[in-house]
C-alpha cells in the first residue's frame, strides 16, 4: 500500500505508540489528523510534527465521536487510514475483590466498542478511496492471556477477531479497504509503568507498523510476540503458560 500523501487518523496520538506512529505518517510526507482527551498533550504533539492537527475527545464518548467523524468529513474531506490506538490496562487480581465488573466495563468500552463504532462510522470515507488502511492496535495477548490484566487480553482477543472478521468482509465488498493487526509486546509507554518486562520502544513499532502496510503483510508481530506466536500455533497451553511465567 503506497503510505504517501494521505490522510491519517490516530487514535489516541498524543503520546507513546500512537504518537510515534503518527510522527513515522508525518515523516512519510502525510497529513496527520491526532484524536484525543488531553488537549495539553495534543497540542504538544502536534508542535513536534509536520502537517499535523488535532481534535479533541474521548473515543467512549458517542457525542465526541460523532464530533471527530463530522470534522474528517468537512474539513479534511475524509481519510484515507484510520489507526485504531487509544486503550487502556487495569491490574486485575482474580481472586481478589477489586470490584473487577466496572473496571472490566471500563476496559471494554476503550479498547474494544469504541473501536467498532469508530470503524463504522469512517468506512464510508474509506470505501471511497482508491486505497485506503485500518490498523487496529491489539497486544501479544491477543493470542494468549496474561493473568494480570485478564479483561485487557480479553478485549484485545476480542479486536483480533474481530480485525480478521473485517478483512475477510471487506476483501469481498470493498478490496480497496485493507485491515492491518498490530502484535506488540510490552512497549515503553506510561500505560506499562508498572509492569516488569523487556519492552520495545513506541518508535521501533512503528517502523514495524510503516514497513507491513507498504508491504501489504496484514499481521505486525513485534519483538518476542514472533517466537510466542509460532509456540501457539503449535501449542496453546505451552504458550499460555510461558507468557505467564516471564
Amino acid at each position: 500500500m503506497n503510505i504517501q500523501n494521505k490522510k491519517v487518523l490516530v487514535t489516541g496520538g498524543g503520546s507513546g505508540i500512537g504518537f510515534s506512529i503518527a510522527k513515522a505518517f508525518a515523516d512519510k510526507g502525510n497529513q496527520v489528523i491526532l484524536f484525543g482527551r488531553t488537549e495539553d498533550r495534543l497540542k504538544a504533539a502536534v508542535a513536534q510534527l509536520s502537517n499535523a492537527s488535532y481534535v479533541v475527545g474521548d473515543v467512549t464518548s458517542e457525542k465526541d465521536v460523532l464530533e471527530l467523524v463530522k470534522q474528517v468529513k468537512e474539513n479534511y474531506d475524509g481519510i484515507d487510514i484510520l489507526v485504531n490506538n487509544a486503550g487502556t490496562a487495569r491490574l486485575q487480581p482474580l481472586d481478589a475483590s477489586v470490584n473487577i465488573y466496572d473496571t472490566a466495563k471500563f476496559e471494554i468500552e476503550i479498547n474494544y466498542l469504541s473501536v467498532l463504532r469508530l470503524t463504522e462510522l469512517l468506512l464510508p470515507t474509506l470505501k471511497a478511496r482508491k486505497e485506503a488502511g485500518i490498523i487496529n492496535i491489539q497486544s501479544i495477548v491477543s493470542y494468549v492471556p496474561n493473568a494480570f490484566i485478564a479483561t485487557y487480553s480479553a478485549t484485545k482477543a476480542a479486536l483480533h477477531s474481530y480485525s480478521q472478521s473485517l478483512r475477510l468482509t471487506l476483501e469481498k465488498s470493498a478490496p480497496n479497504v485493507k485491515v492491518f493487526e498490530v502484535f506488540p509486546p510490552f512497549v515503553d509507554t506510561d500505560l506499562t509503568k508498572g509492569f516488569e518486562a523487556n519492552k520495545l520502544t513506541p518508535a521501533e513499532v512503528a517502523d514495524d507498523i510503516i514497513r507491513s502496510v507498504e508491504s501489504d503483510s496484514y499481521a505486525v508481530r513485534n519483538g518476542i510476540t514472533k517466537d510466542l506466536y509460532q509456540l501457539f500455533r503449535q501449542s496453546p497451553e505451552e504458550a499460555l503458560i510461558s507468557l505467564n511465567n516471564r
